[in-house]
């Protein structure tokens, strides 16, 4: 079993920073993985915002593209989002996800419970 704990949100000032921190838990046995930040705003979807294999391949949301960085650190079974020039519009719950992939490709996920960002003057 996997247990997902964010932290790191709050409030800031638009074009602030901000680092969100995702610390894991558990046995997990993986072949791979994908670690990812999600984000939901009130009355949107919930949507990709960057993500990181266990290869450290990384993607992330055209909207934050440049002002966005996600990494990882195995040792310590930590995911950060380090996020820079805050916009309005980068507030919503963000959210942890790991997808682990064993050897014999079966998927099982995993979520936090969200931390919330408020980027507001």
């Amino acid at each position: 079993q996997v247990q997902l704990v964010e932290s790191g949100g709050g409030l800031v000032q638009p074009g602030g920073s901000l680092r969100l921190r995702c610390a894991a838990s558990g046995t997990v046995f993986s072949h791979r993985d994908v670690m990812g930040w999600y984000r939901q705003a009130p009355g949107k979807e919930r949507e990709l915002v960057a993500a990181i294999t266990s290869g450290g391949i990384t993607n992330y949301a055209d909207s934050v593209k440049g002002r966005f960085t996600i990494s990882r650190d195995n040792a310590k079974n930590t995911v950060d989002l380090q996020m820079n020039s805050l916009r309005p519009e980068d507030t919503a719950v963000y959210y942890c996800h790991a997808l682990l992939i064993s050897r014999y490709d079966r998927e099982y996920d995993y979520w936090g419970q969200g931390t919330q960002v408020t980027v507001s003057s």
